[in-house]
C-alpha cells in the first residue's frame, strides 16, 4: 500500500472526527461559554486527555509497535495468517496492562483533589463549589484512561496488520458522545445550574465513549483473526523490554503532550478564561496536527520497522524522504494559513451564545503563536519513529528533556510579557528546537538525510506557502463583517477563504513544479 493512501486513510477518517470535534467545541462554547464552569470542565477533560495521548497513543504504541513488528516478521500481514509469536507477546502485554491500569486509576482517583489542586487557577480554586464540581467530573472521566489504553493496544495491532481505518474512525466515538451531551445540556434552561449539569453530562460521555472505542477496535481485531489468549500476569521477557521502552517514549513520542502538562501549571497563574482560550485555540491547530502528524506518524513507524528489521537501508531512507516531503507540503501552508486567518476564523466558529467577540478574538491570538510550531510537531513525528524503529529510544528522551528546558526558560521569560501568547509561543520554539536535534543526529548516524532534491522541493513548498500567505493577508479583511454574521454568511466567508488559499498556493506549487501529475503518481505508487 502506498505512503499516500495510509495517510488519506487514516488523515481522512481523522479529518472527519475533526469535523465533529469541531462542531463538539463549537457548541461548548455556546453553551458553556468561556471561564467558570467552562474551565472547570476543560481541566477536568485534559487529566486524562493528556495522560492518554501521553502514555496511550505516545509512549505505549512508540514502543509496542517496533517489538510487535519484530516478532510478526517482514512478511506481509494476510488475514488468516498465524503470527504465533506476536500473538503471544500481544497477550503477554495485556495481562500485565490491565492490573497497572486498575491500580493507577484507583490510585488517581483517590488523589483527585491534590492533583486538580496542583492545576487549577486562582479562580477556579477561589470557588468551592465550582472546584469541588471539577474534582467530581474529572473522577467521572477519568476511566476513559484505561478504556483508550487498552483500545491503543488493539489499534496498535490492527495498525501494524495495515488496518489503518478501524483505529482511525474510533475517535469520532467521542465526538459524538461529546455532542450527545452537550445537545442534552442545551436543552435545559440557561443558568448555572444547567452549567454545572452539562458538566456531569460531559464527564459521563467521555468514559462511555472510551468504552465504545474498545469494543469497536475490540470488533475489528477479532474480524482480523487476532483473538486474545487471558493470561495470568507475567514478566516475561518480551514485557520487562517493552517496559524499558516506555518510559524513554513517554519524553521521545510525548513532547508535545508534556509541553501541555507544563502549560497547565502555568496557566494556574494566568487570568481566568485562560485554559478555555487555550483549549479552543488547540482545537484548530490539532485539526492539520491530528490530520496530518498522526496519519505519517501513524504509517510510517510500521512500515520502517520492517524495513529496519530486514536490514533495507534504502528502503527506510525513502520512506522518511517520501514523509517529510509530504509533512512540508501539507504543513507549512496551514501554518500560513491559520496564523493569518486565526482571528477571523476563531470568530467565524466560536463567537455565539455564551462566547463573545472579544473571547473570540483573544481565542485567535493564540492560534497565531500556536501555529508557529505546528510544521514541527508534525516532522517531530515523522523523525521520532526513525529512532524507535532501531530500538533507540534514549536520544529522543534527551532531545526532548532539552526542548523542555527550552520550553519552560521561554515561558518564564514570555509570559511576563505576553501572557497566554508568551506561553503559546514557547512550545512552538521550542517544537522546532526538539525538530532540528532530532534531524540532526539522525544525519550524524547515518539514519536518514534530506537529499538536494527533496530540499529543493522544500524550498518551492515555501516559496508557494509565501504566494498564498500573500493572498490570504489580503482578502481576509474584506470578510469582517461575515465573520460574525449569519450561519450561511459564515459558511460564504470560510469558503472564501479556503478556496483562495487553496487555489492560489496548488496554482503556485503546480507552476513551480512541486505539484504535477508525475509527482502525484510517485507518490501513489510510493510503497511503505
Amino acid at each position: 500500500m502506498s505512503l499516500i493512501r495510509n495517510v488519506g486513510t487514516i488523515g481522512g477518517l481523522t479529518a472527519i472526527s475533526r469535523v465533529f470535534g469541531f462542531a463538539r467545541d463549537i457548541l461548548l462554547a455556546r453553551v458553556l461559554g468561556a471561564g467558570g464552569m467552562a474551565d472547570a470542565w476543560q481541566l477536568a477533560f485534559q487529566l486524562p486527555n493528556i495522560f492518554r495521548r501521553l502514555f496511550a497513543e505516545g509512549a505505549f504504541a512508540s514502543a509496542f509497535v517496533p517489538l510487535f513488528n519484530r516478532r510478526m516478521g517482514a512478511g506481509s500481514a494476510e488475514e488468516g495468517e498465524d503470527h504465533g509469536e506476536a500473538r503471544r507477546f500481544a497477550d503477554e502485554v495485556l495481562a500485565v496492562l490491565i492490573p497497572i491500569l486498575i491500580v493507577f486509576s484507583a490510585l488517581a482517583l483517590i488523589a483527585m483533589p491534590w492533583i486538580m489542586g496542583l492545576f487549577a487557577s486562582d479562580a477556579l480554586a477561589a470557588s468551592t463549589e465550582r472546584f469541588d464540581l471539577a474534582i467530581i467530573m474529572a473522577r467521572i472521566a477519568f476511566p476513559y484512561l484505561a478504556f483508550m489504553s487498552l483500545a491503543t493496544l488493539l489499534a496498535a495491532i490492527l495498525n501494524s496488520l495495515s488496518r489503518f481505518a478501524a483505529a482511525a474512525a474510533a475517535p469520532i466515538l467521542l465526538n459524538l458522545c461529546l455532542i450527545t451531551a452537550l445537545l442534552a445540556g442545551g436543552s435545559l434552561e440557561p443558568g448555572e445550574a444547567a452549567r454545572q449539569q452539562t458538566g456531569l453530562y460531559l464527564a459521563i460521555a467521555v468514559s462511555l465513549s472510551g468504552l465504545f472505542q474498545l469494543v469497536w477496535l475490540w470488533f475489528w481485531a477479532h474480524r482480523s483473526g487476532f483473538r486474545f489468549a487471558f493470561r495470568r500476569p507475567k514478566l516475561s521477557g518480551g514485557v520487562r523490554e517493552l517496559g524499558r521502552l516506555i518510559l524513554p517514549a513517554v519524553f521521545g513520542a510525548g513532547v508535545y503532550q508534556i509541553s501541555r502538562f507544563i502549560d497547565l501549571f502555568f496557566l494556574s497563574a494566568l487570568p481566568d478564561k485562560s485554559i478555555t482560550f487555550l483549549a479552543m485555540a488547540d482545537r484548530l491547530n490539532q485539526l492539520p496536527l491530528g490530520i496530518i502528524g498522526i496519519a505519517l506518524g501513524t504509517a510510517i513507524l510500521p512500515a520502517l520497522s520492517r524495513f529496519i528489521a530486514v536490514d533495507n537501508t534504502e528502503g527506510a531512507q525513502r520512506l522518511q524522504s517520501n514523509a517529510v516531503e509530504l509533512a512540508m507540503l501539507l504543513t507549512l501552508p496551514a501554518a500560513v494559513a491559520l496564523f493569518i486567518t486565526g482571528d477571523a476564523l476563531t470568530r467565524a466558529f466560536f463567537f455565539g451564545g455564551a462566547y463573545t467577540v472579544a473571547d473570540s478574538m483573544a481565542t485567535g491570538a493564540v492560534v497565531g503563536a500556536l501555529v508557529v510550531g505546528l510544521p514541527a510537531y508534525v516532522l517531530v513525528k515523522v523523525l521520532v519513529p526513525g529512532f524507535f524503529a532501531r530500538a533507540d529510544t534514549k536520544t529522543p528522551v534527551y532531545t526532548a528533556a532539552i526542548s523542555l528546558m527550552v520550553n519552560v526558560a521561554l515561558n518564564f521569560i514570555l509570559i511576563p510579557k505576553l501572557g497566554l501568547i508568551g506561553l503559546a509561543l514557547s512550545g512552538s520554539i521550542s517544537a522546532w528546537c526538539n525538530c532540528a536535534m532530532l534531524y540532526a543526529l539522525l544525519a550524524r548516524h547515518g539514519h536518514f538525510r534530506i537529499s538536494l532534491l527533496v530540499a529543493s522541493r522544500i524550498a518551492r513548498i515555501v516559496l508557494a506557502t509565501g504566494l498564498m500567505g500573500a493572498a490570504l493577508w489580503w482578502v481576509t479583511p474584506m470578510g469582517d463583517d461575515w465573520f460574525i454574521g449569519d450561519t450561511f454568511e459564515r459558511i460564504g466567508a470560510i469558503i472564501a477563504l479556503v478556496a483562495t488559499g487553496g487555489t492560489v498556493f496548488f496554482a503556485a506549487a503546480w507552476l513551480l513544479g512541486v505539484v504535477n501529475r508525475e509527482t502525484i503518481g510517485q507518490l501513489r505508487r510510493r510503497k511503505v
